[in-house]
């Protein structure tokens, strides 16, 4: 008997669903994550990831997964174990820019789920047509009818309840994911102090782990992983050597202090700097990975600068420098910060953007703004994406007008 999948058996897969129907196909795909062959295993895990976490969506089957993706983490005979401890975390989760910068706020999930529980279904789909009605333009409206039509409040119900219990069934079993802090493969500790930040009602637990690991951790990525999830984690305590981190030689970890401090209400000039500089041209990563936003660094600390309360000028200097060397889907969120920090928050998905004035009329900053997002490449104009975020702000969503508006040939 496989230690590590013990009970997999037990559980009535078939009776429980993911998003292609019956989840009976999952156990197949958890134990072929304990075969030697790396391209078997590739190919379960990316089976899991569309059965079990469909393009960030979790299911009935989820959290029924979660205990077994946890034990094949920790069973040292499982090859690439940081693969299955990734997948919980994300079914934990979602996709953690969701989440970013301010960490995962909880008690307003779990609120939520409640009231969703104690809500008339009627009144659910009433308020459900009305956010159709609420948007913004006949664009927005088509957007929102399509979704709409797929949804029920039955079904929005079953899908949040869905999520949390992924997320709690992770929370169970987390004593373990603290264990592997001291694992001698450092791809293990990234991934272990990587989930730790996620689930901060586990904080008086998982900070003192962390603080473990960073008075002993040689591989700078293992520790930039545990110094975001201890801001993420609010321990305010650890600000001094979050300080020294920051002062020090090391890109990764400094750059990481940077992001904890800032999560933590420091907002002190060396800071701003090292996430200005960051923005612009971010650290090489090899080898043992930041898993935060995947490793992209300089969304993470775009994304920070642009959630400040006043932010300095020099921060949106950077994010439109770090703007400016992005294209594609990698263009989308940088655009969406640099506007955030030239014109502030947009007013909202139910409320129509005001025109823009005449474009001498904007100030420096927004005139950048605007030339920076008109001189990305015709590819990355090809995108929905982009204009679903300049339509949030009034820009125009047509490159030609966007360059015509902004001056420029």
């Amino acid at each position: 008997m496989d230690d590590a999948l013990a009970g997999l058996d037990d559980v009535d897969w078939a009776r429980l669903s993911h998003a292609y129907g019956s989840a009976d196909d999952v156990p197949a795909s958890l134990r072929a994550l304990r075969v030697p062959d790396e391209e078997e295993r590739l190919t379960a895990l990316y089976e899991l990831h569309a059965n079990i976490y469909h393009q960030g969506n979790r299911y009935e089957a989820s959290a029924h997964a979660v205990p077994f993706l946890l034990a094949l983490a920790a069973d040292p005979t499982t090859p690439g174990r940081d693969d299955p401890l990734y997948l919980a975390t994300g079914m934990a989760v979602g996709y953690d820019e969701s989440h970013l910068p301010s960490g995962v706020g909880i008690e307003d999930w779990r609120r939520e789920v409640a009231r969703m529980r104690a809500a008339d279904p009627a009144a659910e789909e009433r308020q459900m047509d009305a956010w159709v009605e609420e948007a913004a333009d006949p664009g927005e409206r088509a957007s929102r009818k399509r979704q709409r039509e797929l949804l029920d409040a039955g079904v929005v119900l079953r899908n949040a309840e869905a999520e949390l219990a992924a997320y709690d069934a992770v929370r169970a079993g987390l004593s373990g994911v603290r264990g592997l802090l001291a694992d001698g493969d450092a791809y293990v500790r990234a991934a272990a102090a990587y989930t730790l930040g996620w689930l901060p009602e586990e904080a008086a637990a998982s900070v003192p782990a962390l603080r473990t690991l960073l008075g002993a951790e040689t591989d700078p990525a293992v520790t930039a992983n545990a110094l975001v999830s201890v801001g993420l984690l609010d321990d305010r305590d650890l600000i001094p050597r979050l300080r020294e981190h920051l002062a020090g030689d090391e890109p990764l970890p400094r750059w990481a202090a940077a992001v904890a401090l800032l999560r933590l209400g420091v907002a002190e000039p060396s800071v701003i700097a090292e996430l200005a500089a960051t923005s612009i041209a971010p650290p090489e990563t090899a080898g043992t990975p930041v898993a935060f936003l995947n490793g992209d660094l300089r969304l993470y600390s775009a994304t920070c600068l642009a959630a400040m309360d006043d932010a300095p000028p020099e921060a949106a200097d950077a994010v439109l420098d770090g703007l400016s060397r992005t294209s594609d889907d990698a263009s989308f969120p940088m655009a969406a910060a640099a506007l955030k920090l030239a014109f502030g928050a947009p007013s909202g998905p139910s409320v129509p953007s005001a025109p823009l004035p005449p474009f001498d009329e904007l100030t420096p900053v927004q005139q950048r703004a605007v030339r920076t997002i008109a001189e990305l490449t015709s590819g990355t104009w090809d995108w929905v994406n982009l204009w679903e975020i300049l339509r949030e702000w009034g820009l125009p969503t047509d490159r030609d007008a966007c360059r015509t508006y902004a001056g420029l040939a």
